[in-house]
């Protein structure tokens, strides 16, 4: 047995024997809400442990997960692809990463689905079963470049252009680095992903061919099974445009809708990180995506990438693209751009879902779609050397970060929050500066008192 072999054995004995105690000792009450420890050091355990134990670089599989759920457990409901758990380990008519993942581990079904450890330790041995039939050696694995086909084949496309676009995200996660909400940091770094076969998969605008209904999209079409063929309008006026959540990643609602057992689509699909767009059905045919017939045949359906219940997923560049979209249809259509006709799932009569949830602004997309899209601007002045950013329009929000003073910020909405007096007056409005990032307006020299004209309110 060579040196590194050696100590590699006895780091996977150590680790092997943590592994036990994270898995055994998980429970609910131990939780938080969202099905992740409230300590991110047991998750951070997991990856380390399943990482040694498979032989998986551990920062793709970090990325992997948070390409995937943002590394949230989502208390253990399965996404609309039936996948589980901070790694989406699935179970459906075309992956079986549940099932390849209990023989390899000798882990039940449950615990994959609902303890994270065992979630995150299924997922590498899942991958590290690819690496093996894709031939990688000892030394291909230590190259995380050499992984990009076992990561595609994770995903479960049979389509090449969908199976590219997954793998892609994961590798784009790598070369720029994230840090997830649950404290897993990847720091970004080079990154040339070997893709084979797949080097040759059209990508344009993320997926396939351009979509001649919207411009801005890419066509990958969804299974003939999961949508019916029409002429609308005709007999079939479009009067509203139905808003919902993926409930799963951005690849894997394409690839999903794809699958011929489905039962399901949409017309289109955005992602959160850029707001790029995919139409999986055409405008003038039906796409399944309402649960009512009626609502399907006078509708388009939206589909947005992320959870109901993760707000992190909600981002400027998606409302902003989703809306250019929904202003283009409801012009198209006649449709009027207010909320008796733009909908969510949820406001479907006998609807089963919640979508698109609590968590999505729909002040701000109607005034989006309405065409209220101005961004102000304002210099931070404080007595402090940094001003404090929080999570919300309020004191009582957590502090997210900071800004120096006499800086330059873009201001993309104001909300009403918390009373607070700086340089500026005493104010209840606040400004937001980015995803979830909100500073006092009375802080903010912006050259007007109060609300800035033609910025939206949040």
């Amino acid at each position: 047995m060579s040196v590194r072999s050696f100590h590699r054995a006895r780091l996977l004995l150590a680790l092997t024997t943590a592994l036990a105690g994270v898995v055994t000792v998980a429970s609910p009450a131990a939780a938080d809400p969202s099905g992740t420890s409230a300590s991110s050091r047991p998750l951070a355990t997991a990856f380390d442990t399943a990482a040694a134990r498979y032989d998986v670089p551990r920062d793709l599989l970090v990325a992997l997960g948070y390409a995937e759920s943002r590394l949230d457990m989502h208390r253990g409901v399965p996404s609309a692809a039936g996948g589980y758990g901070l790694m989406h380990l699935a179970r459906n008519t075309q992956v079986h990463t549940l099932e390849e993942a209990a023989t390899l581990t000798r882990l039940t079904p449950g615990a994959l689905r609902d303890e994270p450890a065992a979630n995150v330790l299924g997922a590498a041995a899942v991958l590290r079963s690819y690496a093996d039939q894709a031939g990688l050696t000892d030394v291909a694995r230590d190259d995380v470049n050499g992984w990009y086909g076992p990561v595609a084949r994770y995903g479960g496309s049979t389509e090449p252009s969908v199976a590219r676009l997954y793998a892609d995200t994961v590798y784009d996660l790598l070369r720029a680095g994230f840090t997830s909400a649950r404290g897993e940091t990847v720091v970004g770094r080079p990154v040339a992903p070997r893709r084979g076969g797949l080097e040759r998969a059209a990508v344009l605008g993320g997926i396939g061919t351009l979509s001649t209904d919207y411009g801005p999209a890419a066509w990958a079409p969804a299974s003939t099974s999961n949508y019916t063929v029409a002429s609308r309008p005709g007999s079939h006026p479009v009067t509203r445009i139905v808003i919902h959540m993926t409930q799963g990643s951005y690849a894997s609602a394409v690839s999903w809708f794809q699958n011929p057992a489905a039962q399901a689509s949409a017309h289109y699909t955005f992602r959160s990180s850029d707001g790029a767009v995919t139409q999986s059905v055409r405008d003038k045919d039906i796409a399944w995506h309402a649960g009512n017939w009626t609502y399907n045949t006078g509708s388009i359906g939206i589909e947005h990438e992320g959870y109901v219940d993760n707000p992190a997923w909600f981002t400027d560049a998606m409302y902003r693209a989703s809306a250019v979209l929904t202003r283009s249809l409801a012009t198209k259509y006649g449709i009027p751009k207010d909320r008796a006709h733009i909908i969510g799932h949820a406001e479907v009569p006998s609807a089963s879902h919640t979508d698109p949830g609590p968590n999505w602004n729909w002040t701000y997309y109607l005034q989006l779609v309405n065409g209220i899209t101005g961004i102000g601007s304002g210099t931070v002045s404080t007595s402090a050397s940094t001003l404090n950013v929080r999570s919300g329009p309020g004191a009582s929000f957590p502090v997210v970060g900071s800004v120096a003073d006499g800086a330059a910020v873009a201001i993309y909405c104001q909300a009403v929050g918390s009373t607070v007096t700086g340089p500026y007056g005493t104010t209840s409005v606040w400004d937001r500066i980015g995803t979830n990032r909100y500073v006092s307006d009375a802080y903010l020299l912006t050259g007007y008192d109060g609300y800035i004209p033609n910025v939206p309110r949040c």
